[in-house]
């Protein structure tokens, strides 16, 4: 079992930045792909990015490309979300999550099969 915590979420201005964390403990070695998804209010959970490892592949979903970028320091067992441009569209739950089975990048919620509890994003207008 991977145990993911995320921080690093907040209230922004439209056109800002947020970098989100996300550290894992425990099972870590096991991990493969590490992703963050989105959920905004009345609305499904949304695919944001994901990562693999050990060669960092990424997917991104393509609402946010040229605008998020996602990173990993493998020491300290944490994965990055740097958000910048943002809009208020963007506002939403964003969760950490961890593929342990797979070592190719997916955008499918169903191949992840750990996950945090979440941080709030809004971006004001």
């Amino acid at each position: 079992q991977v145990q993911l915590v995320e921080s690093g979420g907040g209230l922004v201005q439209a056109g800002g930045s947020l970098r989100l964390s996300c550290a894992a403990s425990g099972r870590t070695f096991s991990n493969r792909v590490m992703g963050w998804f989105r959920q905004a209010p009345g609305k499904e959970r949304e695919f944001v990015v994901a990562i693999s490892w050990p060669v960092p592949v990424t997917l991104y979903a393509d609402s946010v490309k040229g605008r998020f970028t996602v990173s990993r320091e493998y020491a300290k067992n944490t994965v990055y979300l740097q958000m910048n441009s943002l809009k208020p569209e963007d506002t939403a739950v964003y969760y950490c999550a961890a593929d342990s089975r797979r070592m190719s990048v997916s955008s499918n919620f169903a191949d992840f099969d750990s996950w945090g509890q979440g941080t709030q994003v809004t971006v004001s207008s």
